[in-house]
């Protein structure tokens, strides 16, 4: 396993919200976040089993120790509840890094995975990256506004188990 503290100054926090690096503590509530149906079944593989919310655990940790950023667990500042997670990770297909959110559906409505993804595109160009991606099943309309609203735009589109995905992307602030 990958040490437990690898990316201290790597936590972010906004107005609402505590992004910190994903660590072992944390695998209780990845466990149930990512087995949760409507919080991760619109993820691009859908849910998790708890082996496997473990393995990529460390997989994310080991992320943080090789590129310098990754996921992070989202917390609401006000009451400390994890909220869920939001993150930059390397696309397997080779599109790039790609911006990812998911959070609690009690969350939905209130602006956090906006928050959180926000902070996590401006860490990744504060870290030099040239371009950011995400992608979205065409009918998860809430993530698509979410990406639309952070000034992404759509690039490309492929088909992936039978659903049309769509493809954002976006490049640092100019100036």
């Amino acid at each position: 396993m990958v040490p437990a503290r690898l990316a201290e100054g790597n936590g972010i926090t906004t107005e609402r919200l505590s992004l910190r690096p994903v660590a072992p503590e944390n695998l209780p509530d990845l466990i149930r976040l990512k087995a949760d149906e409507a919080a991760f079944g619109l993820m691009l593989h859908g849910t998790r089993t708890p082996d496997r919310a473990r393995e990529e655990l460390e997989d994310d940790m080991e992320f943080w120790l090789v590129r310098g950023y990754g996921t992070w667990a989202v917390f609401e500042r006000g009451t400390g509840d994890f909220l869920g997670i939001a993150g930059l990770m390397e696309r397997p297909d080779g599109r790039g890094v790609a911006v990812r959110f998911a959070l609690w559906p009690s969350c939905r409505g209130k602006g956090y995975a906006r928050e959180a993804a926000r902070a996590a595109l401006a860490f990744g160009f504060r870290r030099g990256l040239k371009r950011i991606v995400a992608v979205a099943w065409e009918g998860n309309h809430a993530s698509r506004a979410v990406l639309t609203d952070l000034g992404m735009a759509e690039c490309d589109r492929f088909h992936y188990r039978g659903r049309e995905m769509l493809v954002f992307e976006a490049f640092p602030p100019a100036g």
